[in-house]
């Protein structure tokens, strides 16, 4: 029986070593006699070696799909038309309404709110409809003999051994998407041996075919990641003209009578005496002309399950639309739409030539070009919200031009 994966995970490291430094066009066949060595050497049975690797070969689309970057980036309007389409939520309450006792008793035993279950479970698999097909360790090899992130790959693929050795799932079973996730909640091998639930007691933690062991797993990890039972994600608001921007911290947490007091106004209805009490974040994923959120400690949790802004919104969301809360009011600017990523590396390396360090330029807005944004708006009498879209990439390159003839 193989050794539980934490308690392999420092000898495997000294024995993928080797395995790291393989010459740039190594066989597949390379890779998998190699692999097979280091898999029983961490502790699997043979057997189960031969299960997963005999006959394998790569799907090169996966590799595609892999180094593929998307010129275009979706904004955050158009990936919750589609996260929280009104088929989504009708769908979503269907399944909860199909599912209402297993949901309501899995969400009482983790103390996770139902409804955030229901939308995980929409936007990973489309309520189970959808949980991928593609085989998990064909995958995960062909991967893992890409290279780019081959120790991470590999630490998957012992974790499947554990699966089989163990019971939890027949080497057919092991479907999901091209990615490596597995099942109607897409979790990869090692988060499956750490959080995945049986939930109905009949010794397998089925999370492919059983919504409720796949609803308590997903509860699971929400629960053990810190959520807080009864409490919020999100809170849309609405951010008032002559806001301080420049003094706005997005890492930093206020209670929302704080808030409050600087003129930040829920986008419907009125605070209740409860909200008034919480920490929260501000928020403002379109910048600060367009909706902003209150972002709560379970809207971080959410990210522990994806770590993306949008998912977390849409996760958020779509929960309150199918407890039956209204849509986001809004609107957004859809004329300043997020920019491409051939844009994002002009204005990353532009900012590094005016003296606001962005890093390296490499076509995505993350933290360091948002810093470095925010410092030249503040520097330029610009809104200091750290948004990237149309009009900050046209000032930015005028500023260029402007110093260039100076």
């Amino acid at each position: 029986m193989i050794r539980r994966l934490l308690l392999l995970a420092a000898s495997f490291s000294l024995i993928a070593a080797d395995a790291a430094a393989q010459p740039e066009g190594e066989s597949f066949a390379d890779w998998r006699g190699g692999f097979r060595e280091r898999l029983i050497a961490s502790g699997a049975e043979e057997a189960t070696a031969a299960a997963m690797l005999d006959g394998l070969q790569p799907e090169m689309r996966i590799i595609e799909r892999d180094r593929s970057q998307p010129e275009f980036v979706r904004p955050l309007w158009s990936y919750l038309d589609i996260a929280a389409s009104d088929l989504r939520i009708r769908n979503g309450r269907d399944a909860f309404a199909g599912n209402r006792d297993d949901v309501d008793a899995v969400a009482a035993h983790f103390g996770v709110r139902a409804e955030i279950l229901i939308a995980i479970w929409g936007l990973e698999s489309s309520y189970g409809a959808i949980p991928g097909n593609n085989d998990i360790v064909q995958a995960l090899a062909t991967l893992a003999w890409e290279g780019r992130r081959r120790d991470w790959a590999e630490a998957q693929l012992i974790a499947v051994a554990e699966m089989l050795e163990s019971g939890y799932a027949t080497r057919q079973q092991l479907t999901g998407s091209w990615a490596g996730a597995m099942g109607q909640m897409q979790f990869i091998p090692t988060t499956y041996l750490e959080r995945a639930h049986d939930w109905d007691g009949d010794g397998r933690r089925d999370i492919w075919t059983n919504p409720a062991d796949a609803l308590a797993s997903a509860a699971n990890l929400l629960s053990r990641a810190g959520w807080r039972d009864g409490e919020p994600a999100i809170r849309e608001v609405r951010v008032p003209v002559g806001f301080d921007f420049a003094a706005w911290d997005p890492d930093q947490s206020r209670l929302v009578s704080d808030w409050a007091m600087r003129g930040l106004r829920p986008a419907s209805g009125e605070w209740q005496a409860d909200d008034l009490m919480r920490a929260a974040r501000l928020e403002l994923p379109a910048g600060g002309q367009a909706p902003g959120f209150l972002t709560f400690p379970n809207f971080r949790v959410i990210k522990r399950y994806n770590n993306s802004t949008s998912y977390a919104i849409g996760v958020a969301h779509l929960a309150d639309r199918i407890a039956g809360d209204p849509a986001l009011v809004g609107p957004w600017p859809e004329n300043n739409p997020p920019l491409t990523r051939s844009q994002t590396r002009e204005v990353q390396a532009t900012l590094n030539a005016l003296g606001f360090d962005s890093g390296t330029p490499d076509g995505l807005a993350g933290p360091n070009t948002r810093a470095a944004l925010r410092d030249f708006q503040r520097a330029n009498g610009h809104l200091a919200d750290g948004y990237l879209g149309r009009a900050m990439y046209d000032a930015v390159l005028a500023s260029r031009s402007s110093d260039q003839a100076d």
